[in-house]
């Protein structure tokens, strides 16, 4: 089990993403998903209001609902829910009045009297930042929230949430949300992390499998043919760099009998401050790999490996 920063959530390792809840996985196959999930030791889902808007037919919200039904039919013990604020087409920004009704529409989604950790989805340059700190805080005095997190926050942005929240009073954020895997590094290694470590924050990674390339499974940009929504996302890293990272992962984790998924997960793991990566399931059959993750520790020599590795110089900037 790992904490959150310094709140009073203890979690496994390893955070079930809710994107493809309502889009690429329907109702009763998201259903087995999280019971999988849950099976497996699994206790931390994160989701969001806009997910999945994108999709033909949705309107957002549609994670949240089907998440919801599960938790009321399944009533599962000691799952901590994560979801976020902020880009759901009829609550878009972070002024007061859209938190909070964006917030009471997440919980009444969910079926859940309290969000145990509430991000703020996007920043919001359109409303002060005084302002969006207090409604975070009011939801949290209000018992609405457990606790508050940032996603998608520049460094500044952060150091000036809680330069906001320490004169008002009121709780910092305990986790940051980014986009950190192996082939997208170097903007949180060297100005998120420092502001994590400066504030006792956990970071909470998404994209945690670059769109599905850090599974192995698109070796090529021909590889993106498959027609699966995203395909195309994941292709794009499929560069020379990008193929001796997959190569890598499938060498230390044949070390260890791990897939490159798992093996992927662990390195992001051992990084200083994560706590919990986030991956998503489109199958139940997936679930096993992305649990396996929280058991495989590598051994300094192959962080370092896949360090080297994944390291950015300008002639692998395309990556």
């Amino acid at each position: 089990m790992t904490q959150i920063g310094n709140s009073d959530l203890d979690v496994l390792p390893l955070s079930l993403g809710g994107n493809v809840f309502g889009w690429t996985a329907d109702r009763d196959a998201s259903f087995r998903i999280l019971d999988s999930f849950v099976a497996g030791g699994g206790d931390f889902i994160d989701t969001a209001d806009v997910y999945s808007a994108w999709a033909p037919g949705n309107s957002g919200g549609e994670s949240e609902t089907i998440i919801g039904e599960w938790l009321a039919q399944r009533s599962p013990e000691g799952v901590t829910i994560a979801t976020k604020g902020g880009a759901h087409p009829a609550f878009k920004g972070l002024a007061a009045g859209t938190v909070r009704a964006a917030a009471e529409a997440s919980l009444k989604r969910l079926g859940l009297e309290i969000i145990d950790l509430y991000w703020a989805h996007f920043d919001d340059a359109d409303t002060p930042l005084e302002e969006t700190v207090a409604a975070y805080a009011a939801l949290q005095r209000d018992g609405l929230v457990r606790h508050v997190a940032v996603s998608n926050y520049s460094a500044d942005r952060i150091r000036e949430w809680v330069r906001i929240a320490d004169e008002q009073g009121v709780a910092r954020p305990v986790a940051i949300q980014p986009h950190y895997n192996l082939v997208h590094r170097n903007d949180v290694e060297e100005n998120i992390v420092p502001v994590a470590e400066e504030f006792g924050m956990s970071l909470v990674p998404y994209y945690a499998l670059a769109s599905g390339f850090l599974t192995g499974k698109y070796r090529s940009v021909e590889d993106a043919g498959d027609g699966s929504p995203r395909a195309g996302g994941a292709a794009k890293y499929a560069t020379p760099q990008g193929i001796q990272i997959i190569d890598t992962l499938e060498r230390i984790g044949a070390a260890h009998d791990a897939s490159i998924t798992t093996t992927a997960l662990a390195w992001l793991r051992a990084q200083p401050t994560v706590a919990a990566p986030i991956a998503s399931a489109s199958r139940t059959e997936q679930v096993a790999d992305l649990l396996a993750s929280t058991r495989l520790d590598l051994t300094a020599d192959e962080v370092d490996e896949l360090d080297r590795v994944s390291a950015w110089t300008p002639e692998t900037a395309s990556v």
